[in-house]
């Protein structure tokens, strides 16, 4: 384990370096920061951190950088989450207050965290298999033929057409409707299938073929929607840090094309917790000059979805950290409140 005066300095040249994009020297680290010991002493603990790979040293440069084990034990040990100033905190619930539904949230969120962090933003959908429904609506549109629109607590819209094999009346449908939600509203998507089996059978014979059709999309809706839907937005801020990618860019854009790759950079939704992944840490070769943090989001205690950002390891932790945290809370609240 390093000692403490090894850990500051190592704190002083992650700083450093993420302010000034230039490799660290001792001569400026004891100039810039109240170490309490020499230049020598300095250099000799810099040489121990080089040791024990917590910075390396660029070919063109008498100065050091933090690799990822060095940012990976300023992450865990070092860096507190720096809060957000209250003007930040007012401009965040004024820019969310306005979303009017599921859509303009995660959009309103993705521009948000790519404007406070400067990086690249990413923001799952609400997952249905961890949602409950809020109300089921069928509505007439002709007498053979239903919308069927399944509205979930995190405030999803789903809308299905039902081609009835028979004519079905207003009556008929108005008794469908109370009798399916008395029965799946407030339950996981999840047990909705087994919740409504034997529904066709409390209907009159000739009704239980379209019952039994439109319990069919419901459970369609709900199998096809569990796919992850994700966005994505600012990307361009990749852009401004060029220099920060060994080879080039490219590997990494084509990385945030995939939205498979991302989900897994995300993480599981139930990890509600705060992730920090560094650089070699990202599986897929073409983030690994990237850092992801990442947080959960929900309605509740629970955790619906991940939101996080993408961005270069040279990244501001602590105000990232805290970006990522302050939006995420706002996005469950204004879930817990739809």
């Amino acid at each position: 384990m390093l000692n403490e005066r090894r850990l500051e300095v190592l704190r002083a040249i992650v700083q450093d370096y993420v302010g000034t994009e230039e490799p660290v020297g001792s001569k400026a680290l004891t100039e810039r920061h109240q170490l309490g010991v020499s230049p020598a002493t300095v250099r000799n603990d810099m040489a121990a951190l080089e040791d024990e790979g917590f910075i390396a040293q660029p070919h063109t440069s008498a100065g050091r950088i933090p690799t990822d084990k060095g940012y990976r034990l300023f992450v865990d040990k070092l860096a507190g989450v720096k809060p957000l100033s209250t003007p930040e905190r007012r401009a965040i619930q004024n820019f969310m207050d306005g979303a009017v539904d599921l859509d303009d949230v995660v959009g309103r969120t993705v521009r948000l965290l790519a404007q406070l962090t400067r990086q690249v933003a990413v923001v799952q959908y609400p997952s249905l298999t961890r949602s409950t429904v809020r109300h089921v609506e069928l509505l007439s549109l002709a007498p053979a033929r239903v919308m069927l629109v399944l509205i979930t607590d995190t405030g999803r819209v789903e809308q299905r057409m039902v081609d009835c094999p028979s004519p079905f009346g207003e009556t008929a449908l108005a008794d469908l409707r109370a009798r399916l939600n008395s029965r799946v509203v407030g339950r996981r998507f999840a047990d909705v299938p087994q919740l409504v089996q034997d529904l066709p059978e409390s209907f009159e014979a000739e009704d239980r073929g379209t019952v039994s059709t439109v319990l069919a999309t419901l459970l369609e809706t709900l199998v096809e929607e569990t796919e992850e839907r994700l966005m994505i937005g600012g990307t361009s801020n990749l852009t401004r840090f060029g220099h920060d990618f060994p080879l080039v860019i490219r590997p990494v854009l084509e990385a945030l094309e995939e939205q498979v790759v991302l989900l897994k950079l995300l993480g599981e939704a139930k990890d509600s917790g705060m992730t920090v992944r560094i650089g070699h840490e990202n599986a897929h070769e073409g983030l690994t000059s990237t850092s992801v943090v990442a947080v959960g989001y929900g309605s509740g205690d629970e955790a619906v979805a991940k939101l996080g950002v993408v961005g270069p390891t040279r990244m501001d932790y602590p105000g990232t950290m805290g970006a990522v945290r302050a939006v995420a809370r706002y996005v469950g609240q204004i879930l817990a409140e739809s």
